[in-house]
């Protein structure tokens, strides 16, 4: 793949790495090595998870490290683990479906867009959105049960949750959270909130993916050329190539997927918040159907103003941005692993 850095005004190109479609990549040892690689991913990150949904649901609004020390204080380590279990199995289906619809979608996008004589930037983008909101509507079907069973693990027995409204039934395990909904609710409640995490998660792989493909131009654009190695020959035009090493190139994917995750963050946090105590929090108010977005919206509001919407922004932004930068250069190095020819690339 050759990227124009600079365009014509200073006449230097960057040559990255082959881009690995799904044509080229060896399907067994693609979702093979991706579950091992993402449990990894999801285990680190899981803390901050358990510790943005603690926030979403209390109804006081406490510091982030208020939080955690009152977790780890009244609940031991482990409660930074909870649901963690549910999470992982979840993880790996979810996984499997997006990443397939993530790599079928980008490649036929791609190809069409291109096809249609769309400059190569933006089919780049269009494609990269499109392949976004498709993976995250594939996998919702699998995470957002996975969702309601282990953020109510997450909240149980934590300080100013039962205050807020958070469901009062005690669960054992992963297993017993899945039997008592179903039984209070019928499948309807393992779907709970469904409609809005498609709401959430669509427009937020879409803008991510379309931002990452755009910032990571922007940042060889900007400053690519001045980290990246010069070859010895220039050629005949006096035009510079620069040919980044692996390192250079997976720092530059690390930078960009950090931009675009905190963007993303920024832009759907009230909906995550809005959808967590959906999935959360009894239905009280409303009998067995559970609180609507009205009231959800309405008692967010009355207990701290339109601010409320955003509380747990400093968890969801560092867990978006580390998640983005880690599953980004995760993502790129599993590629590179399950690719067919592995001397093809380069």
């Amino acid at each position: 793949m050759s990227l124009n850095a600079a365009e014509e005004e200073t006449e230097q190109e960057i040559h990255l790495p082959a881009d690995i479609d799904w044509q080229m990549l060896d399907k067994s040892k693609f979702f093979f090595l991706g579950a091992a690689l993402f449990s990894g991913v999801s285990a680190v990150l899981y803390p901050v998870v358990v510790l943005k949904t603690r926030q979403q649901v209390a109804q006081s609004q406490y510091s982030s490290f208020k939080t955690a020390v009152s977790i780890v204080r009244n609940e031991g380590y482990r409660a930074l683990y909870k649901g963690f279990g549910t999470s992982l199995m979840g993880t790996i289906p979810a996984r499997a479906l997006y990443m397939t619809a993530l790599e079928v979608t980008k490649s036929s996008v791609g190809s069409m867009t291109v096809n249609f004589g769309v400059p190569e930037p933006t089919a780049a983008a269009i494609a990269n959105a499109a392949a976004g909101m498709s993976s995250a509507m594939a996998a919702q079907l699998v995470w957002t049960p996975v969702d309601v069973i282990s953020q109510r693990l997450m909240v149980q027995g934590g300080c100013n949750v039962k205050s807020s409204g958070a469901s009062s039934c005690k669960y054992a395990n992963g297993f017993d959270a899945f039997r008592k909904i179903l039984k209070t609710d019928g499948p309807r409640g393992l779907y709970r909130g469904f409609g809005i995490s498609i709401l959430t998660y669509a427009p937020s792989n879409a803008v991510w993916w379309a931002s990452y493909s755009v910032a990571q131009r922007l940042v060889w654009g900007g400053f690519g050329c001045h980290i990246c190695k010069k070859t010895d020959e220039n050629s005949e035009n006096g035009s510079y190539t620069y040919k980044p090493d692996s390192k250079t190139v997976m720092a530059v994917q690390g930078v960009s997927a950090a931009m675009a995750g905190g963007v993303s963050a920024l832009i759907t946090m009230p909906l995550d918040t809005i959808k967590t105590r959906l999935q959360v929090l009894d239905g009280e108010e409303n009998g067995s159907r559970g609180p609507t977005i009205r009231q959800t919206v309405r008692n967010l509001v009355k207990e701290g103003g339109w601010q409320a919407c955003y509380r747990g922004l400093g968890p969801r932004w560092a867990s978006m941005s580390m998640s983005a930068t880690t599953m980004i250069t995760t993502y790129e190095f599993l590629k590179r692993l399950s690719a067919k020819n592995q001397e093809a690339l380069g």
